[in-house]
């Protein structure tokens, strides 16, 4: 059995003092690769180097809607740069973040636009971080043409806001927030959709399954993961590792 984690910020420094460790776990408990996100450019040298040390670990570079006060311009064209440079996976993790608190919505919305005109011109994915505003990202991707793909990370919307995103040729990745009982319009979702659509994930340190609350979350929780989606779905774990895996692989390139 091989599972990929889509999610897994393991450069953050909640990860410095065992991260070798976890890497060896992930072997054991079958995690083949990770994909690491960035979030800010600030960020990017260190998830470089963490991603060099292992052939299991694939970067991805972006600017976080919610750290919009860090970014600045200059940081689009590094970015730009870095597509040119860097073995990167996809543009991500970039999007809007409309929960309440957020910071600056239009800012957000013009980097979210500025990092697709990127990605869509490096022929690469996306990674999506989308809260309270499924519909504009979708909107924005129909309007403005979307990349090759990608996934909406950490998806929380409704089936029909699912299925858009589909349409478009995105995955929806699932992670600890599937695992929590109360979880029901998530698990429906989740039973509904087509195979192709489904990615795993874990978004360590945070967002850790049920049973692990006030806990760092790892990427050794994603079996955990991969069998409540099982569950939800009816199907046995190792026919679901094996769709997951190779829609992360098709998407990915790895």
């Amino acid at each position: 059995m091989e599972l990929i984690d889509t999610h897994c910020h393991l450069d953050a420094s909640a990860f410095d003092a065992d991260r070798e460790s976890i890497l060896a776990g992930c072997a054991e408990r079958d995690v083949r690769a990770l994909v690491l996100p960035g979030v800010t450019a600030s960020g990017w040298d260190t998830l470089l180097a963490v991603a060099k040390s292992s052939e299991r670990l694939h970067p991805a570079l972006g600017l976080h809607p919610w750290f919009i006060g860090e970014h600045r311009p200059e940081h689009l064209d590094a970015l730009a740069a870095r597509v040119v440079r860097e073995p990167l996976v996809a543009i991500g993790e970039i999007g809007l973040d409309h929960y309440p608190g957020a910071p600056e919505p239009d800012a957000q919305r013009r980097l979210f636009e500025a990092q697709l005109d990127v990605a869509r011109d490096a022929a690469l994915p996306v990674i999506l971080h989308v809260r309270k505003a499924h519909d504009e990202v979708y909107s924005i991707l129909r309007r403005r043409g979307h990349p090759p793909g990608g996934v909406a990370h950490a998806f929380s919307g409704s089936l029909v806001q699912a299925r858009r995103y589909v349409d478009l040729g995105f995955r929806l990745g699932f992670g600890g927030a599937v695992t929590h009982a109360r979880a029901r319009k998530l698990r429906g979702v989740l039973r509904a959709l087509p195979r192709e659509a489904i990615v795993l994930e874990t978004d360590a340190p945070d967002m850790p399954p049920a049973g692990h609350q006030g806990e760092r979350n790892t990427p050794l929780n994603l079996p955990e993961i991969l069998r409540v989606v099982a569950e939800v779905r009816g199907e046995d774990p190792e026919e679901v590792a094996a769709y997951t895996t190779a829609n992360a692989r098709s998407l990915f390139r790895i």
